[in-house]
């Protein structure tokens, strides 16, 4: 059974801005474009039937789309950083996204994540970087900021045994719903409008 978890995916635009802070680091070994995500919760290697529970409950998730906007950049590892990464703004509704996910995940048996939700896109994974040059490297791009996205689903992603850092597959979607405006509600209602 492949490695399964659940993420945001990085719309192309996103995607292309990221890509532009690939190179400039000794030893990093850079995530292919196509593999940008943001993980909300690692599941793991389950068998087939807790997967297509899993899958059921993630199905049941009803939740609103949401604005997401990436940026700055820093490192996982202080004394020996092994990845670097792009930053993702504070939004409520991911949080509640992810804590609903978390809930899911350990009421059919698995156990509580041990790593707090810290949204991110991993860029590289460092092998024998030295402090010094990642230091350089995140300096130059901490005023790194994309547009604002819509994020309009979420995906169930697959991983093979590799050393990280794809290739992914998407094995399920859960699309959120779109947020209806009050102007929409209230022509849908005229006698609920108070005047």
């Amino acid at each position: 059974m492949p490695r399964l978890f659940t993420a945001l995916e990085i719309p192309r635009n996103a995607a292309m801005s990221l890509s532009l802070l690939r190179g400039g680091l000794p030893g990093a070994r850079w995530i292919d474009v196509e593999n940008y995500h943001i993980t909300l919760r690692f599941i793991g290697d389950v068998d087939w039937r807790t997967a297509d529970e899993i899958i059921d409950r993630l199905d049941r998730i009803e939740r609103p789309e949401f604005q997401l906007q990436l940026s700055g950049t820093g490192a996982f590892g202080s004394k020996k950083p092994h990845s670097v990464w792009a930053g993702v703004s504070n939004t409520p509704e991911m949080f509640a996204l992810q804590a609903e996910i978390e809930r899911i995940c350990q009421r059919i048996g698995l156990s509580p994540d041990p790593r707090k939700f810290t949204p991110h896109v991993t860029l590289a994974r460092l092998r024998s970087s030295r402090v010094e040059d990642v230091v350089e490297y995140l300096s130059g791009r901490g005023n790194f900021v994309t547009a604002p996205f819509t994020v309009s689903r979420f995906v169930l992603l697959s991983s093979r045994d590799s050393v990280g850092g794809g290739p992914y597959l998407t094995e399920e979607v859960f699309p959120l719903h779109e947020e209806r405006s009050n102007l929409a509600s209230n022509e849908e209602h005229p006698a609920s409008s108070v005047w």
